[in-house]
């Protein structure tokens, strides 16, 4: 599934921007309120909706790319073909886990948008727009999650890394 790798790669490097945002967001609402003793209504917020949608896209590629916590000490004395197996079923566990948090999450980001709630902050933003993240991060999660099981069980998925092209 090469589209979806690129897709992927695509969002990680939009989180990596989101993160980049926040930073200097938070960095301005900083100087604006110590030096200038003028803070912001804007900073705050928008810099937790691009951490939100930051972390929540960028899983996915972190799946990937073998950047999530692994504690694989006991598996790795195991033999290759076991080590495979029991990566399939780590991957299994990771994708159910994502699938339930999609269906939740959809079902809480659909009532915020039927009843047109809101963050009931200064800026007042709908409050879809940040929970929107829950379900689609997971979603992407779910399908990478599938992708690795299949391919720890072809054996290509182990020592897998991708680098940032």
């Amino acid at each position: 599934m090469i589209w979806f790798d690129r897709l992927i790669l695509g969002l990680a490097w939009l989180a990596a921007v989101l993160f980049t945002v926040a930073g200097v967001m938070l960095t301005y609402e900083v100087l604006a309120r110590y030096f200038f003793i003028r803070p912001t209504i804007w900073a705050a917020e928008l810099s937790q909706l691009c951490l939100i949608w930051g972390c929540l896209i960028g899983m996915a590629w972190l799946l990937s790319a073998r950047r999530h916590i692994a504690v694989d000490a006991v598996i790795q004395l195991l033999p290759p073909g076991a080590q495979r197996w029991i990566e399939a079923a780590a991957m299994l566990v990771v994708a159910a886990f994502s699938a339930m948090v999609t269906w939740k999450g959809w079902d809480i980001f659909l009532d915020s948008f039927e009843r047109g709630r809101t963050t009931g902050s200064l800026l007042d933003l709908p409050s879809w727009v940040v929970e929107l993240a829950v379900p689609l991060g997971f979603a992407l999660l779910f399908i990478q999650a599938l992708i690795e099981a299949v391919r720890s069980l072809r054996g290509t998925g182990a020592d897998r890394e991708i680098a940032i092209e």
